[in-house]
């Protein structure tokens, strides 16, 4: 007979909870900024990017997105130009999706009142060294299952041509 009392299950439903409680708190805030979940994870990586640009590959692989998939989301973001693709110098294959000034305004808008939110059902929660042991866990978690989630991070942005 299957335990369903297995502290497993109740480790993933309290993730699972917490993610989806933590959207519910954020998505409003994105959304009056006319911004989707991804269309924002997106562009705060971009921001968080050496030259605010990320190979289209590497932004791919950190999103978890297919290479078509985040294809439709820069195209998007370029129609609002929130953020461009531009060509490699070095390798025509590649492109890199850069975040616009445009982008960045956008950002700053909706930053404050997220890291409002961050604080105020989520690290501020959290005294230093609990938080410091948390953020260390997820990491080590992310490694696992999501290791390309840093791809191309601690690369030196290419001079722009």
């Amino acid at each position: 007979m299957a335990n369903f009392d297995d502290s497993r299950l109740t480790a993933i439903g309290l993730l699972t909870e917490v993610h989806a409680g933590l959207m519910d708190r954020f998505n409003p805030v994105m959304s009056a900024a006319g911004l989707s979940e991804i269309d924002f994870e997106c562009l705060m990586r971009l921001a968080r990017s050496s030259g605010h640009r990320l190979r289209m590959s590497d932004l791919a692989a950190q999103t978890g997105l297919s290479t078509s998939g985040v294809t439709r989301v820069v195209d998007r973001l370029e129609r609002e130009n929130l953020a461009t693709r531009e060509a490699c110098s070095t390798d025509r294959r590649a492109s890199y999706a850069t975040l616009t000034p445009t982008g960045l305004e956008r950002l700053e808008t909706v930053l404050p009142q997220h890291l409002k939110d961050i604080d105020d059902c989520f690290t501020g929660l959290l005294e230093g060294p609990e938080l410091e042991q948390f953020l260390n866990s997820l990491r080590k978690i992310r490694q696992v299952v999501r290791p390309c989630a840093t791809a191309g991070a601690n690369e030196e942005a290419p001079a722009r041509s």
